[in-house]
This record gives C-alpha cells, sequence and structure tokens, in this order.
C-alpha cells in the first residue's frame, strides 16, 4: 500500500480523492441548511394562510359557532383565540414582513386592517406548550426528543367585530441530514473521474515514464535497449526522443572507445614482434636479456589491452542466477582455493562469464597478496554485496583509488609474477559498473584489505509495469 501510494499515480489517485470529498462536504455543509430554510418558510406561510383563512371564516360565522371554529383549527403545531386584545402588543417585526403581507393578501389586501407579526428564535430541552390537550403535548415532545431549536411566530389579526384572532405556531428546526443519494453521488463521480483519469490518462502518463525509468537502468547496466516507442503527451515524447538519442550517442561513444582500444593493441603486436627479433640479434647477454624482458612485458600489456577491450565489447546476455552454486563453480574452476560463505540463497541477474571474470581478478590479487582469501555475500532488499577479504599488507590509505587505475602497481618489479600487469583491478571494476554495481577498497582494522563487489539485485516488475508490457 506505501509503494502504491509512492507512486506518481497513486498520489495523483489519492489527491483527486481527496479533493471530491472535500468538495463534497464543504457542499454538504453549504446547502445542508437551505433544506431547513426551505422547510421553516413553507411551515410559516403554511400557518399564515391558515390564520388568514380562520379569520374570514369567523367573520363570516355567527359568534356562536367561534369556538367550534377555534377548536377545529387547532393542531399540535398552531392554536387559535379570540381575545379582546393582541397578543402581540407592537407592530410587525422586520423578518414578518413576508407573512404579514400573504396574510393581507388572503384577507383581500385592506391596508387599513390590523395585522401584527411577530418572531423569535426558542431553544429550550424541553418545550412548554399550554394551548394543547395533555397527550397532544406527550406526543409532541416524544417526537422532538431532547434539545430543540425552533421558530416561534405569533400573528394577531383584528377582526371586523373589534376582537383580535391570535395565532401561535412552533416549528422546530429540521434535523441535519445526509442523504444516501449525496453519497451515492459522490462516488459514482469519483469512480467516473478515476476511471477516466487515472486508469486511462495517467496510464498515457506514468506508462511512458516508467518504460524510460526502466530503460535507463537496463542501459546503466550496459544491457542492449532498443529505441522506446513515441507515446503518450508531447511532453513525455520529447522526453522519450531525448532518451533515445542520448543511448544512441553514448552506445556509439563507446563502441568507438573500444574500437580504439582493440586496433591500437592489436597495431602494436607487430612492431614489438619485430623488436623482440631485434632484441634476439644483440650479442651482449646481459643487453639481449634486459631488451628480451621489456619487450615481454609490452606484448604482456598489449594482450591484457586486447582482453581489457574484448571484455568490453563482449554482448553476453544476462541470465539469472543462484549466487551460491555460482560462487561455488567459480571456487571450483580457480586453481587456488577460497573460503566462501553464502549464506541465504539469493537469485541474481547478471552476466555470468563477464561477473566471474571480474571476481576471479579480486579474488586472485587477494590470493597474490596474502596467500588466500575469504569470501561472504551480504544482501537486502535492493542490492547484493559479496566482500573479498585477505590477510595481506593492506593498501596504503592515498593509494586506495589508484590501484583502479590502468597499469598502475603497486609492487615496483618488472615481474608478472610478483606485479601483474596493473590491469585486473580496473577490468573488474568496469565490469561491476557496467552491471551497475561498484567496487569498493578497504583496510581492515584487524589486517588485511576487503574488496566489496556491489550489484543491484534484480527488480522484479511491478503490477503497473506488467500491464504495460
Amino acid at each position: 500500500m506505501r509503494r502504491l501510494f509512492d507512486s506518481l499515480r497513486g498520489q495523483l489517485v489519492l489527491l483527486i480523492v481527496a479533493a471530491l470529498a472535500i468538495a463534497q462536504a464543504v457542499s454538504l455543509f453549504l446547502f445542508v441548511d437551505e433544506r431547513g430554510l426551505a422547510v421553516r418558510a413553507a411551515l410559516g406561510f403554511e400557518a399564515a394562510g391558515r390564520a388568514a383563512n380562520v379569520a374570514l371564516l369567523l367573520e363570516e360565522a355567527p359568534s356562536s359557532l367561534h369556538q367550534a371554529i377555534l377548536r377545529a383549527a387547532n393542531s399540535p403545531l398552531v392554536r387559535f383565540e379570540l381575545s379582546p386584545v393582541p397578543a402581540v402588543d407592537h407592530g410587525s417585526h422586520a423578518d414578518g414582513g413576508a407573512v404579514e403581507t400573504r396574510v393581507r393578501g388572503l384577507l383581500g389586501g385592506a391596508p387599513d386592517r390590523e395585522i401584527r407579526v411577530e418572531l423569535h428564535t426558542v431553544e429550550h430541552d424541553i418545550l412548554p406548550m399550554p394551548h394543547l390537550a395533555a397527550e397532544m403535548a406527550e406526543m409532541h415532545l416524544a417526537m422532538m426528543r431532547g434539545e430543540v431549536s425552533a421558530i416561534e411566530m405569533q400573528v394577531s389579526i383584528a377582526l371586523s367585530d373589534g376582537q383580535w384572532l391570535n395565532v401561535g405556531t412552533r416549528f422546530e428546526r429540521p434535523p441535519l441530514q445526509w442523504p444516501w443519494v449525496s453519497f451515492v453521488s459522490f462516488g459514482l463521480t469519483a469512480a467516473l473521474i478515476l476511471i477516466t483519469t487515472c486508469w486511462f490518462l495517467l496510464t498515457r502518463l506514468t506508462g511512458p515514464l516508467l518504460r524510460v525509468s526502466r530503460a535507463a537502468d537496463r542501459l546503466g547496466r550496459g544491457e542492449a535497449v532498443d529505441p522506446l516507442p513515441l507515446i503518450g503527451p508531447g511532453e513525455l515524447r520529447d522526453l522519450t526522443q531525448a532518451f533515445n538519442r542520448m543511448q544512441a550517442r553514448l552506445t556509439r561513444f563507446v563502441a568507438d572507445r573500444t574500437r580504439l582500444l582493440a586496433a591500437l593493441g592489436h597495431d602494436l603486436r607487430s612492431p614489438l614482434t619485430a623488436l623482440r627479433v631485434r632484441a634476439e640479434m644483440v650479442e651482449e647477454a646481459e643487453t639481449r636479456d634486459s631488451l628480451i624482458a621489456s619487450v615481454q612485458e609490452m606484448q604482456e600489456m598489449v594482450d591484457a589491452t586486447l582482453s581489457f577491450a574484448r571484455g568490453m565489447a563482449s554482448a553476453e546476455a544476462y541470465e539469472t542466477v543462484d549466487l551460491g552454486d555460482y560462487l561455488r563453480q567459480l571456487q571450483a574452476d580457480m586453481v587456488e582455493g577460497f573460503d566462501l560463505d553464502t549464506g541465504d540463497r539469493i537469485e541474481l541477474r547478471l552476466r555470468p562469464h563477464s561477473v566471474r571474470r571480474a571476481l576471479r581478478n579480486i579474488i586472485e590479487n587477494a590470493q597474490r597478496y596474502s596467500g588466500g582469501a575469504s569470501v561472504t555475500c551480504q544482501h537486502d532488499s535492493e542490492e547484493v554485496r559479496i566482500l573479498i577479504s585477505d590477510t595481506g599488507p593492506g593498501i596504503p590509505e592515498d593509494q586506495i583509488e589508484q590501484v583502479f587505475e590502468p597499469f598502475f602497481r603497486l609492487e615496483k618489479s618488472r615481474s608478472r609474477e610478483t606485479g601483474g600487469t596493473g590491469l585486473g583491478l580496473s577490468i573488474a571494476r568496469s565490469i561491476i559498473r557496467a552491471h551497475g554495481g561498484e567496487v569498493t577498497l578497504a583496510n581492515r582494522p584487524e589486517g588485511g584489505l576487503v574488496a566489496t563487489v556491489t550489484l543491484p539485485r534484480e527488480v522484479a516488475p511491478g503490477p503497473q509495469e506488467r500491464s504495460l508490457q
């Protein structure tokens, strides 16, 4: 899961879903009260309409029917009563102007009729309702349950006989509701956006990026990489085209330098052969032996250079090997043995012959200077480390990097048996670096030297990469 949200696609998906959720929550928060306002307005206008109708009915009916009319009009939410004095002892509130206008319009629009409206908010744990019968009040309170925020409206309407019709009503704020339709709408919107944006547009975005990343990794290991297809948005096509150009230039550059090195080593053979023939013709024995030794050393350096060039130019295929079996086979093939501790089973993707040559050079170098070598393996999720240790004299700290330079030798004699050609570590580092790894040297505190060969582990293609192949 962590790896998913660490990717570009995962982060964009999370960002889109979070933005949708926040927008939906803000929308519900802003508009959920619109429902309450609409309900309260509808109840207020309904109460105003009922008050106007009752007023008209009272003015047209005989006084003997007035109480019957009031009892029939009363309800759990609206109460009506006749009184010689108005319940609202002042003019209408500004908030009641719409209610007053509606009542006056229903009563014929007479401008001289006095109508008073009072609105105020009431918040109580229990709302007193003395105008209701006990059983009606109990039922009403059971429906409200707990703390209630209500709007109380009182309307006083002057009747033609001099009395006042006092109307009292109270309507609670409707409870906050999150309609399931909103959640369904959110789910459908998110799914549609994720399908169209993430699994289509983002695939066109992340797919080429993933291809370039994998190709760059393979190129860094020295693998042959075919030109990548130019797909996706324009910026990604430009990036892919730039990578293809870079790959072609690097491949051409390395190939040209390798051919130059091989040609130089090959062409030096003929003059060296002629020099050896002429050296054999020198009569003075001491001078002749010295010249022959010098020519022999030059011949060995040329052979090593050609070998190095052939190794750089090889196009060996990568294979996945069991590192333990691989090192045990190398141990069996070498003339001088070495101690080996491979630890856990490790699978590694490499060029078997090239890496065998690099490891052989390092191990032989340890055996030459200390008489033996010890090889151990360590690994984690990203890389494998092969440690080649010896008990020799070590290397001066200021010369640890110099030993990797071509033809550099710590041993200053001209003997191949004691000093070699000075190309072994150079060849080993070139091969390992071509695999995307590294070779480092360090003096051991207890004496001797340890060479650490680090190789990247093969990364298995993830679901996104497999979907692109």
